[in-house]
């Protein structure tokens, strides 16, 4: 067996081989060729170490394992979706889901052939960066369907909406003839019950075209979007010149991704024990790509510290004065900071400020010294204010709260 670190190093590397391929929209069987790769090298770190336990959480994913009752951890993952969206404030998103169970029910009662229900699916998931007569048109003349039954499923994949629509679906003539599409109709009205408990509902969108065309998907299906497009790059002399680039946006798409996986777990078991999972994959790298070209298109200073205090001096000589007013104010749990040296300049303390997003300055001066004071200043305003010493820890708490 290979050495465990080159192992891990190989997984790396396959690993963003699946994720480009998949970031790409590569055909299935090339995708499902690498996919494969992944996994038997994942399977050769068992052994004994990682025989009975199944390591599922990194740094960019979230994974629930174990039997548990339907739907309550799949509408966790997408409560956790929700708030990381929020929380980052990228602008409006939406959660679309839907269900392979739905899908696959779908297909049959349109009169999609057995052995074409993957190949069919993988097409549809191009929908949200193709027109559906695009997408038509390789199922009819590329994958070989009819065009009354690509005619059929164009009906379905254009539905929208939240539990009002798994109810009506439950009722659609055809549909209801699936067990396994009523299935997972049911469990979706399950999970919209407890996206209301949770209340991010708002967010989360029941949508028949998506797809995610991994084969080892078994249950609930969902994906992450923003809506908006972000501000075109700024444009290059030549473009300037009229030579090339646009002046739209570019769309940013999916941010978020995952489902039920059912069956893959169990697959690395010496005894084949199922160990039904849920989990949710955030793309890190998109996210930071997204937040630093928002950063590059706003005037708005970026905060690249959580000091909420400088204390700087106006004179030279008072490096003690300096460092025994943050000492004093660090026992009162203030985040405060000093520039090492002994006697900066006061623009360039300032310009600190300005450049990190420290909110406040306390500047140390000989008259303040006398008069007990320190000269609290607001960066953002420029404006100053003579406060006691007793009571400058409470006016930088009552500060920066309001900030």
């Amino acid at each position: 067996m290979a050495d465990k670190a080159q192992i891990q190093a190989a997984i790396k590397v396959q690993g963003e081989v699946v994720r480009k391929l998949k970031a790409e929209k590569a055909n299935k069987e090339q995708i499902d060729e690498e996919v494969a790769k992944l996994l038997e090298l994942k399977a050769q770190l068992g052994g004994d170490e990682g025989k009975h336990q199944f390591v599922l959480k990194t740094a960019k994913d979230f994974d629930i394992a174990g039997q548990y009752d339907p739907m309550i951890p799949d509408a966790e993952c997408l409560k956790i979706v929700h708030e990381i969206l929020s929380e980052l404030e990228l602008g409006d998103f939406r959660i679309k889901v839907n269900d392979r169970r739905i899908l696959d029910g779908m297909f049959a009662v349109c009169g999609v052939p057995d052995e074409k229900f993957r190949t069919i699916c993988s097409t549809v998931d191009k929908l949200d960066k193709m027109a559906w007569e695009d997408v038509k048109n390789e199922m009819v003349k590329d994958k070989g369907l009819s065009e009354e039954v690509a005619d059929q499923i164009g009906n379905y994949v254009s539905m929208q909406g939240g539990m009002d629509l798994a109810e009506r679906l439950l009722q659609d003539p055809k549909l209801s003839q699936s067990k396994q599409a009523c299935a997972g109709l049911m469990d979706m009205k399950q999970l919209f019950s407890y996206l209301e408990l949770f209340q991010v509902t708002d967010k989360v969108v029941f949508d028949l075209s998506l797809a995610r065309g991994l084969d080892y998907y078994t249950g609930i299906i969902y994906e992450a979007v923003l809506m908006q497009t972000l501000p075109a790059p700024t444009p290059t002399s030549q473009e300037q010149n009229g030579a090339v680039g646009e002046d739209a946006g570019v769309s940013v798409g999916s941010v978020a991704g995952g489902g039920r996986y059912d069956g893959l777990v169990g697959m690395f078991d010496p005894k084949g024990k199922k160990v039904p999972c849920v989990g949710v994959s955030i793309g890190i790298e998109r996210i930071f790509s997204i937040m630093e070209q928002k950063a590059e298109a706003s005037a708005e200073k970026v905060r690249t510290t959580e000091t909420q205090v400088l204390v700087a001096s106006a004179q030279k000589n008072l490096l003690e004065e300096r460092l025994r007013l943050t000492a004093e104010l660090w026992n009162a749990g203030i985040k405060a900071e000093v520039m090492y040296k002994k006697n900066p300049k006061l623009l360039s303390q300032l310009q600190h400020c300005e450049e990190t997003g420290i909110p406040l300055v306390a500047i140390l001066g000989e008259q303040e010294l006398k008069d007990g004071v320190v000269k609290l200043r607001t960066v953002a305003t420029r404006e100053e204010a003579d406060v006691s010493r007793a009571e400058l820890v409470n006016e930088i708490k009552k500060r920066t709260s309001e900030s």
